[in-house]
């Protein structure tokens, strides 16, 4: 039955297969691309960061021309600060986005289709927020530029200085790009949109509301750490050079740092959950 060996080995087995596709062991590029695809194809991502971008630019602009017709008042400070009124806002809309961008595969079931194609769980969650920092994060950096410029060039106020410029443009970026990636971590943990976001929002509004309820002598110092360290006044303090409450608390790129270092923890209790748990 059938012919001789060919010369220098066996004859090949009588249903031998070999794919035309070449076969290699995945690598964090593989994930990254698989997770780019993910993120720029859902429709959730072009409303977040569409209305995101809304509301930079139409609160930004909209705050500029009104400062412009009060310049007396802004006369000693930088217009740098008018963005934080556009950029609380549109953390909401980071925040959104940083919960989905795992939450929602937990959601449809996708997860399961995901951890099967890469088993590194570690792999999946940093190709994730790679993929979202730097997406945000550059998208962020243009639009801070933009209405910093505009606004700049409307209001009759002092020159900032590059170190303002800077942490008006990339410091906001990147806070905003580690608050998503916060949210993300919730996400992670929570396993779920609803209940993520809500967590989130309430990290976001709940210090400052919870403060503005404490009138006993006893609870001032916490009244004032609240204040202080509250997601809004973080924001407020990049526009600073100086701690804006009296000179306490977070100012200049602080606010950077100790976002970057709770994220971080957040991040490695994700990666930690997601590792011993079920899917």
């Amino acid at each position: 039955m059938g012919g001789p060996a060919p010369m220098g080995g066996p004859a090949p087995a009588p249903y031998a297969y070999t794919s035309p596709i070449p076969v290699r062991r995945a690598h964090l590029g593989d994930a990254l691309a698989s997770e780019w695809t993910k993120i720029r194809s859902v429709r959730s991502t072009i409303w977040t960061l569409g209305v995101m971008a809304l509301l930079m630019l139409g609160i930004g602009l909209a705050v500029g021309a009104i400062a412009a017709a009060s310049t007396p008042e802004f006369s000693e400070e930088p217009a740098l600060g008018l963005g934080f009124f556009g950029v609380l806002p549109a953390s909401i809309c980071v925040i959104t986005l940083g919960v989905l961008t795992i939450s929602s595969e937990y959601g449809t079931g996708m997860i399961r289709t995901t951890l099967t194609a890469c088993p590194s769980r570690g792999r999946v969650l940093g190709a994730k927020a790679i993929v979202f920092f730097l997406l945000v994060f550059s998208i962020v950096t243009v639009l801070t530029a933009v209405v910093a410029a505009a606004q700049v060039s409307m209001v009759d106020a002092a020159t900032p200085s590059g170190g303002e410029w800077l942490r008006a443009t990339v410091g906001v970026a990147l806070f905003l790009s580690l608050l998503g990636l916060l949210a993300m971590g919730v996400g992670a943990i929570v396993r779920h949109s609803a209940g993520a976001i809500t967590v989130m929002i309430g990290v976001l509004l709940l210090p400052l509301v919870a403060a503005m309820f404490m009138f006993s002598e006893a609870l001032r110092s916490v009244q004032e750490a609240l204040l202080m360290y509250a997601l809004p006044s973080q924001m407020i303090a990049l526009y600073t050079e100086t701690a804006p409450f009296e000179g306490k608390g977070p100012a200049g790129w602080e606010p950077v740092l100790i976002l970057f270092a709770l994220t971080a923890a957040v991040l490695g209790g994700a990666f930690a959950l997601l590792n011993s748990r079920d899917v």
